[in-house]
């Protein structure tokens, strides 16, 4: 982690509201962080609290977030989601991931964003990037990110679990690509598997 930390620094996602961060992880699934982040705000531009997203046009919401991809889909789970927090929980995101998981598209990962971005509480969200990155460098051998998850939680100390995903998602787009990794500029090279499987050859 300290390699890690010595090139990026932990990000903080539309200033730790968990409404927000909520609907920015949902966006997020299936597309890359620029359009995520343009979708976002155009989305909350528009309609900046939860009331307004609940009942806008759903037209409207679709135009606001296209930059997302999957925008049909998305954009009525995002009203959908939006409903039933206001609904059943007073328009508050809950802070249990039980009970974030039984919000429509919510998966453990997008639960885990929300837990760790928004509410400080420990957890490893484990999207493509983590997955790939941990299995990459020896840290897990598993098939599935609930597999990683699970394997992370046993190998990582606690106090790095929240960066943890927004760093490996930095250093995976940057360096460790699932394509051309750039094994000369990673700071990490020394510990990773796959260098030193790569080299050995």
């Amino acid at each position: 982690m300290d390699g890690l930390r010595s090139i990026y620094s932990p990000r903080v996602f539309e200033d730790r509201d968990p409404y927000r961060v909520l609907i920015r992880t949902i966006l997020s699934q299936r597309t890359r962080d620029e359009n995520t982040d343009e979708a976002t705000a155009r989305l909350f531009s528009e309609y900046p609290s939860i009331e307004d997203v609940a009942s806008a046009p759903l037209e409207k919401l679709e135009e606001l977030i296209r930059k997302a991809g999957f925008y049909h889909v998305k954009a009525r789970r995002i009203r959908e989601v939006s409903r039933i927090l206001l609904e059943e929980y007073k328009g508050r995101v809950p802070d249990d991931i039980g009970e974030l998981l039984k919000l429509p598209g919510v998966g453990r990962k997008t639960a885990n964003c929300v837990l760790a971005y928004a509410f400080g509480i420990p957890a490893i969200p484990v999207d493509t990037h983590v997955h790939r990155i941990s299995n990459r460098l020896g840290l897990v051998d598993t098939k599935t990110p609930e597999e990683t998850e699970k394997a992370l939680m046993e190998v990582i100390p606690e106090e790095y679990w929240i960066e943890l995903n927004d760093l490996m998602v930095q250093f995976g787009q940057d360096i460790c690509r699932p394509i051309g990794p750039r094994h000369e500029e990673c700071p990490i090279a020394e510990y990773c598997d796959y260098y030193r499987n790569l080299t050995a050859d």
